[in-house]
């Protein structure tokens, strides 16, 4: 997968040398650039374009937008790819053995800056509480990382979080768990030590016995790809091992765009009936987690957490862009000639600098009543 170039081994189960993972602003290449002496590791961004120009996974990100309307490649996980009528998801199931995975390590790249700046920093002072009151550990705590990707949620968070740390990364791609491992900080933010393991599997399956010894699940843009049977399944893993849960980014179906266009409103319309395909929970997410949540005595927090893009974010307006429209004709393909025209004129505006566009997503923090009855 990454020929020609140093590999880190990841080994299900076990810890992996953590590295240091970049602050706000950083890349995700000059944070590996600082590498381990016990493991080689490898740099994301050049691991994967070795994979585009193979023929492996992913399209072009660039470094800005282009005006090409929809003929450009759309990267896995921004939109629609592959055959037509597959969810462009994360592999989530174990239901399917052939079924490749559907985020791209560059697109995940790409939002990461936006999603780190959206995250809800209000919701970090109750659930620091939260952990501080936890009986103390030699390890420090114990963190589960859902569908973790390339490992942006540990980047963010444990570098503002005090104490040791264990992060446990769950996701079923061992090339993303690879990323993940390799691009894991290695510092607290009072400095101490932050582990890390990763484990491949079906995050859609989890259960209370996965949890033992948990103090926080965390989980980035997965509510929405998840069925309410399994925001349920998650929720009583949380609540049977008294371990609260930071869910952040699920998109709220909620879209602003300046300048307007009379054509934005049925495209989000679209686009929001394909999120709901197959039973998926899609921009009903949130609200169906907090009830899930609420409904089994958990305190439950939101946040608004929006993307906020606009010409310094060209390269993932534009990938947004395809997807979101590339979604809507797939819903509704008596779309595609007025989308066409819709999608080639904003990206030229994007282009040019002249578009704003504001994702919402709302991030959500539920607390359950700790195990054996203390606050």
């Amino acid at each position: 997968m990454n020929e020609g170039g140093a590999e880190a081994v990841v080994r299900p189960g076990g810890l992996i040398p953590a590295q240091p993972g970049p602050g706000e602003g950083k890349s995700v290449r000059s944070a590996v650039s600082a590498r381990s002496e016990e493991e080689p590791t490898v740099d994301i961004v050049d691991a994967v374009d070795r994979d585009v120009n193979a023929g492996g996974a992913g399209g072009e990100s660039g470094t800005g937008a282009r005006a090409d309307g929809a003929a450009a490649a759309v990267i896995a996980g921004a939109g629609p790819v592959a055959r037509p009528g597959e969810r462009a998801t994360v592999r989530l199931r174990d239901d399917d053995s052939e079924e490749p995975p559907r985020y791209a390590p560059e697109w995940l790249q790409l939002r990461e800056s936006a999603d780190a700046a959206a995250r809800a920093q209000d919701l970090l002072d109750p659930l620091r509480i939260r952990l501080a009151n936890l009986p103390g550990r030699p390890g420090g705590v114990v963190v589960h990382d859902l569908g973790c990707g390339t490992g942006s949620m540990g980047r963010w968070l444990a570098p503002r979080l005090d104490g040791a740390q264990h992060w446990v990364l769950h996701d079923r791609d061992p090339y993303l768990l690879h990323f993940a491992a390799v691009a894991s900080p290695r510092s607290a933010a009072d400095g101490s030590r932050v582990t890390v393991e990763t484990r491949r599997g079906d995050v859609a399956r989890l259960t209370e016995d996965a949890l033992t010894g948990a103090s926080l699940v965390t989980a980035s843009a997965l509510l929405d790809v998840l069925t309410v049977e399994e925001v349920e399944a998650l929720a009583d893993a949380c609540v049977g091992a008294g371990c609260p849960a930071l869910l952040t980014l699920s998109v709220a179906g909620r879209v602003d765009i300046t300048p307007e266009d009379p054509l934005d409103a049925e495209i989000a319309e679209a686009f929001n009936a394909h999120q709901r395909r197959n039973g998926l929970l899609g921009p009903d997410a949130v609200n169906a987690t907090c009830e899930v949540f609420a409904e089994r005595g958990a305190t439950v927090r939101l946040h608004p957490s929006p993307w906020r893009l606009g010409p310094g974010e060209a390269a993932l307006t534009e990938q947004w862009l395809r997807g979101w429209v590339g979604a809507a004709v797939e819903q509704r393909p008596e779309l595609r000639e007025r989308a066409e025209r819709y999608l080639t004129e904003r990206l030229a505006a994007c282009a040019a600098g002249a578009l704003r566009v504001t994702v919402h997503h709302s991030d959500l923090l539920a607390l359950p009543r700790p195990r054996g009855g203390t606050a």
